[in-house]
């Protein structure tokens, strides 16, 4: 251990962007291993703690259940991924799971975007008169379609979170 540098927990957590008390968390429920100890028993952390730690957060970012995360924590950094199949499998399924969730998000900011749109359009529109919108059709966006499934003409769209 005097070889390579060790790193408190208050440095870890400001390297890892997360709070003391979750590092103590997750040694707690063993997703950490349990922290090396100096000789004034405070904890002591290694490059390779810092990198499990900055793991699990980007797992979690993806929404990944602690628990999920185990079997990726246990296999070694270095390991080659044809060995573990199962876990290439999982975190494909996660992956698929994720490009999902963006493309049901990306829906609701296009509503979003064209709710926006729609509301200036109305004020702008509040100028004329009635006569001068008359015969004009509103554009009506894939989006909006989405939303409002069946309302094109008898065509029925998908469910927008489906």
């Amino acid at each position: 251990m005097k070889d390579q540098l060790i790193y408190t927990i208050k440095q870890t957590a400001k390297q890892t962007g997360i709070s003391e008390d979750t590092i103590r968390y997750y040694e707690k429920i063993a997703l950490l291993p349990r922290a090396d100890r100096k000789e004034n028993g405070h904890r002591a952390y290694k490059q390779e703690d810092i990198d499990t730690i900055r793991l699990i957060a980007c797992l979690k970012k993806t929404g990944m259940p602690l628990e999920e995360m185990r079997p990726f924590l246990a296999v070694s950094v270095d390991s080659d991924p044809a060995e573990y199949p199962e876990l290439v499998k999982h975190l494909r399924n996660h992956r698929d799971n994720i490009i999902a969730q963006i493309a049901s998000l990306q829906q609701v900011v296009d509503f979003i975007d064209m709710k926006l749109a729609d509301r200036r359009i109305r004020r702008e529109c509040s100028e004329d008169s009635p006569e001068d919108m008359a015969g004009e059709p509103k554009t009506v966006s894939p989006a909006e379609m989405a939303f409002f499934p069946g309302s094109a003409g008898g065509r029925k769209s998908q469910a927008p979170f489906s």
